[in-house]
């Protein structure tokens, strides 16, 4: 098993032009070098990044905005029955929330759905569809789904169903044959911003729609929704999907970060109190290590429509009671997960880092944890990771895969082998025929070898620039919150500072996983630094170190002070 906080390689970034920091001379140069680092070059990137005027497009942009915008009022004018498919994750299902709250505003007739994830699996179901069909519904529009579900589109259209599918997804070799398909990735899009969530493209449609009845009010409309009232949902999805935290999606998730710390929708509200969070202290971090697990937890270990209800929800009294169900969901999402890591790892065996895939399969996997069982295997041995729940005749598996390794392009690869899949560079899932799998594993195990083998496989941590400890300041303390939300794409700056002096360390945390650390610069000043997961350093630490950290404001009653959050250490040479 890797230790990663021995294992771990710091790979700092190229420093900036001369040039480039005299430009931006009105910046901390650390800060300036921060820019460079996320490809901010030119003075208006840098602008646009710090500006308040949003960075949102125009949604007709997107290929088949106009014909999915023109379709739907047709449909709601006619009095029709409008099916919202979603997905059983975060992302899937404020995407859902979103349509369905913007369509009843519109005085749709629409009916909600969100798959069940052990009976239905990711995706369009086709019994689902046939269900859809004879309850009336006459248009299925999906959300963060469908985009590779070709087959299950022309079985809805030839059920008589129009058909929107609204996507984020890599695209296949053909797109399916829906009456219109938005998704930012189609290579005919006059779209700029391709990192959308799926979230983010529901609140696009969501725009296109509640924008065009501004200018042509339908005359069914309920009530005016103002598209700002779904920026809370979608910085959730957007957040909770790990897609890039720039461009648009900052602006989505920052803009709605305020909605979020005022309390504004009742379940949102309710998630927070909940978890023993506080309005007003909310930022995406929060949102992607507390509050999205709550919400996830609904799908993985019931059903996704408790989440659903809650973001539906008209008041505390129906919230409260919900939002305590997903935390009660949780902690015990939390045990499983714990006790489906250790399963699959005996699985593995201590094949560790000399297996370049790991492959675990079990009739006893619970489908709701397998992902995040496989993240955990993949963190621990720094290796893709798939996790398998076999069933007789299917059987459902999930991979977390390293930055070498682009996960859903190696099922591209073996794609006559599966039923169904989909997802990103580093996480996917798919639908297999059980006497399949033999051969998949093996497939998958020599792509991995073929791709992987001739690499020295270990951690990383980008660091953003190397800094002597003294130069820290509450200056570049805002300056860094400055470039806020945090994310994946858009992370809290890493600095590394060498040849720091190791004034006292302790263990923290019930347990003592954690260690807590004074450490001198060299001006002599005493500087707070807490280091998670690496208590086994305490007793060996020599009287120098250098350090990996991000740099913060640590609040603790009613004190203020800054801290170092050390992500590794390496003994000074």
């Amino acid at each position: 098993m890797i230790e990663l906080s021995q294992a771990m390689q710091w790979r700092i970034a190229t420093p900036a032009p001369q040039q480039f920091i005299e430009r931006a001379s009105d910046l901390h140069p650390v800060v300036a070098q921060v820019l460079y680092n996320r490809g901010l070059a030119a003075p208006e990137e840098i602008a646009a990044f710090f500006s308040d005027t949003g960075a949102s497009e125009n949604p007709f942009l997107l290929r088949d905005m106009d014909v999915a915008v023109t379709l739907i009022r047709r449909i709601v004018l006619a009095g029709g029955l409008i099916a919202v498919y979603g997905d059983y994750d975060v992302d899937g299902v404020t995407a859902t929330a979103i349509l369905a709250q913007t369509l009843n505003a519109l005085g749709a007739e629409v009916c909600p759905y969100i798959p069940d994830r052990e009976e239905e699996g990711y995706g369009l179901n086709p019994e689902a569809l046939r269900t859809l069909a004879e309850a009336g519904v006459q248009l299925l529009i999906t959300v963060d789904c469908g985009i590779r579900s070709l087959d299950e589109v022309a079985l809805a259209r030839s059920l008589g169903m129009a058909v929107i599918v609204t996507d984020h997804h890599h695209i296949s070799a053909a797109l399916p044959p829906a009456d219109a398909v938005i998704n930012p990735r189609r290579e005919d899009s006059k779209y700029s911003f391709r990192e959308l969530a799926g979230a983010g493209v529901a609140f696009k449609l969501a725009q296109a729609l509640l924008r065009t009845n501004a200018q042509v009010p339908l005359s069914t409309t309920r009530r005016v929704l103002p598209e700002n009232d779904l920026l809370d949902l979608a910085a959730l999805g957007t957040v909770a999907d790990m897609v890039p935290l720039l461009g648009e999606n900052r602006d989505l998730v920052r803009r709605g970060l305020v909605d979020i710390n005022a309390g504004r929708r009742p379940g949102v509200a309710a998630l927070i109190e909940v978890s023993g969070q506080q309005l007003g202290q909310v930022t995406a971090m929060l949102i992607g290590y507390t509050l999205a697990p709550r919400l996830n937890a609904a799908g993985r270990l019931s059903h996704a429509s408790t989440a659903l209800d809650l973001l539906m929800a008209a008041d505390m009294s129906v919230a409260l009671p919900l939002a305590r169900e997903l935390d009660t969901l949780n902690r015990e999402r939390q045990q499983l997960t714990e006790q489906v890591q250790m399963m699959a790892q005996a699985e593995v065996g201590d094949v560790g880092v000399e297996q370049p895939l790991l492959f675990a399969v079990s009739s006893t996997f619970p489908p709701g944890v397998i992902g995040l069982a496989a993240g955990r295997l993949m963190e621990q041995f720094y290796r893709p990771a798939i996790v398998v729940e076999q069933g007789e005749e299917f059987s459902k598996g999930s991979a977390r895969s390293i930055p070498e390794f682009h996960i859903t392009e190696a099922f591209d690869s073996v794609s006559e082998l599966l039923e169904q899949y989909g997802g990103h560079a580093a996480a996917a899932g798919f639908t297999v025929r059980t006497e399949r799998l033999p051969a998949l594993r093996e497939r998958l195990l020599a792509l991995a070898a073929e791709r992987l083998g001739d690499l020295s496989l270990s951690p990383e941590i980008y660091v953003d620039a190397e800094t002597p400890l003294h130069t820290l300041s509450w200056q570049l303390c805002e300056a860094f919150e400055a470039l806020q939300p945090f994310g994946y794409g858009n992370l809290a700056p890493v600095l590394v500072s060498r040849y720091a002096r190791v004034v006292s360390m302790r263990p923290v945390g019930a347990d003592g996983r954690h260690l807590k650390l004074a450490l001198g610069d060299a001006n002599g000043r005493v500087w707070d630094a807490i280091a998670f997961r690496q208590g086994h350093w305490v007793g060996r630490l020599p009287n120098t170190i250098d350090v990996a950290y991000t740099f913060e404001r640590n609040e603790w009653n009613g004190n203020v002070r800054l801290q170092l959050n050390i992500k590794d250490i390496h003994v000074s040479r």
